[in-house]
């Protein structure tokens, strides 16, 4: 396992350091969020600002995290109203634009809060060939309401032969129901062993009969090639980071059941591989010993993706583990190896006093691994913040928060560092608050950058928006607009 993480880990940052492509969330199919950018020092960061060349328009909201295709230097931007659109990263000027079948009215589903709803999990890229693939929410006329899947050429932005596929059919050729007009899809897609990945919740409001879902794609004859889905209703999975690797296995992390008396697969970290066959094993999920009080009280655990990384040990060698935040402010660390079953965590702790729903970013150094997250309520800060865990071998206290800082709004932060994995930066944007960038020393919270003021504010971020670091400049989707900051080299 220590093996293929480090090649993992390795060649992920050597793409980042050539300037490679930017084709998944966070950076990684570990969701780690983080980005080296030469030149972006802790001092260097104090002149970041809005570059006054770049000037981008796009039609719709955007919720998910633009993407990055380095051959041809453009971002690829996917919105609510079912667009895909490449811009120039350097100007913002549009190379090209795809209007995919329209998105679904808020009166056309069971219930919800984005209207009207396209594209809201991130896609992801083939780096192989320039392939994008996302699933968009589409009303057609006449078929009504379809989740679908499209694959499309980053060069020219045309739909690909023999896509879309339709979610609904594919899967009752599985045998397993799906009802678009409840399922939801707000996750990032993985692509993992030349298979994608979609995972599936509900709406807010939490109407009808959903399950939490996880869907195998092919991408070589396209259609729907297995599923996994929870045995009772409902335990949606809704992390905007959707599922994570390792480089060999496959988790998710899932929400609240409905009306189920013994565990039918909610509050969990679901661990799967290709194929999606689940063993039921404790080795193969974990779930708190409350998971029955947490359902009852809403308080999910799949609100937050797990993330997997290795804590250094005592004397060399290294601990997998696998990080998972819940709605009831606990932080639940475990065996990534055998995840434990039924209450079986390494540890667990109080790092919030509300809520936890983010995409988190983590940090590594020789001796922890650092952990990022925004929460509603922080244990240590008054009102909305970032918070910073500290994650080690330690016997009595492996999660500790090392700081805290206030946050007017609720993005999801990345990691920017430099060459040698120095001078390392948290980014997160106040999204649905002051909406400005802000920065803060990884290892100390001290703030780097502070807004820069009007002349650099944005609007319209939606909830939990995430940063993409490329092309020396951090960028940042918002409703009809992509904005990008650079700093003074």
């Amino acid at each position: 396992m220590r093996a293929v993480w480090a090649v993992v880990v390795a060649a992920l940052s050597l793409g980042v350091a050539r300037a490679q492509s930017v084709t998944t969330y966070h950076n990684s199919v570990n969701r780690h969020g983080d980005y080296v950018v030469p030149g972006l020092t802790l001092a260097a960061a104090a002149t970041m600002h809005l570059d006054p060349a770049f000037k981008a328009s796009v039609t719709g909201n955007v919720y998910a995290q633009p993407l990055y295709w380095a051959p041809t230097n453009t971002l690829i931007v996917a919105t609510e109203s079912n667009t895909v659109e490449a811009l120039n990263a350097s100007t913002g000027a549009t190379v090209w634009s795809t209007q995919l079948a329209p998105a679904a009215p808020l009166s056309a589903l069971g219930c919800g809060n984005v209207n009207p709803e396209g594209i809201t999990g991130t896609p992801v890229m083939d780096p192989a060939n320039g392939t994008i693939y996302l699933d968009a929410l589409v009303n057609l006329s006449p078929g009504g309401v379809h989740h679908r899947l499209y694959a499309i050429s980053v060069t020219t932005g045309h739909v690909l032969p023999k896509w879309p596929v339709d979610v609904t059919a594919g899967l009752a050729a599985l045998h397993q129901s799906f009802d678009p007009t409840v399922q939801g899809e707000r996750s990032a897609l993985l692509l993992f062993g030349g298979n994608l990945y979609i995972t599936y919740a509900g709406r807010y409001g939490d109407c009808g009969s959903y399950h939490g879902m996880m869907v195998q794609a092919s991408r070589s004859k396209p259609g729907i090639t297995a599923v996994w889905a929870t045995s009772a209703v409902h335990g949606g999975i809704w992390a905007q980071g959707g599922a994570t690797s390792d480089g060999t296995s496959i988790f998710a992390t899932t929400g609240n059941t409905g009306g189920a008396s013994s565990w039918g697969g909610g509050e969990a970290i679901i661990k799967l591989a290709p194929g999606l066959a689940f063993s039921s094993a404790p080795a193969d999920f974990f779930t708190p010993a409350d998971w029955l009080t947490l359902d009852d009280e809403d308080l999910d655990l799949g609100g937050t993706g797990a993330i997997p990384f290795n804590v250094p040990q005592p004397g060399g060698g290294e601990a997998a583990r696998l990080l998972a935040l819940g709605k009831d402010g606990r932080a639940y660390l475990v065996n990534r190896t055998s995840l434990g079953g039924i209450g079986g965590e390494v540890a667990s702790a109080p790092v919030s006093n509300t809520v936890i729903i983010t995409g988190p970013a983590v940090h590594s150094t020789a001796k922890a691994t650092m952990v990022a997250f925004t929460n509603f309520a922080g244990r240590t800060c008054a009102g909305e913040s970032l918070s910073m865990l500290s994650i080690t071998n330690s016997t009595t206290t492996p999660i500790t928060e090392t700081w805290c800082q206030e946050l007017n709004g609720a993005g999801a932060p990345i990691i920017t560092t430099g060459a040698g994995n120095s001078d390392p930066i948290v980014w997160v944007t106040g999204a649905q608050g002051d909406n400005e960038l802000h920065g803060f020393n990884a290892l100390t919270g001290a703030v780097v950058f502070g807004g820069g003021g009007g002349a650099d504010s944005m609007s319209g971020l939606q909830h939990f928006s995430t940063i993409l670091a490329a092309n020396s400049h951090l960028y940042v989707a918002g409703s009809g607009t992509v904005y990008a900051f650079t700093f003074t080299h």
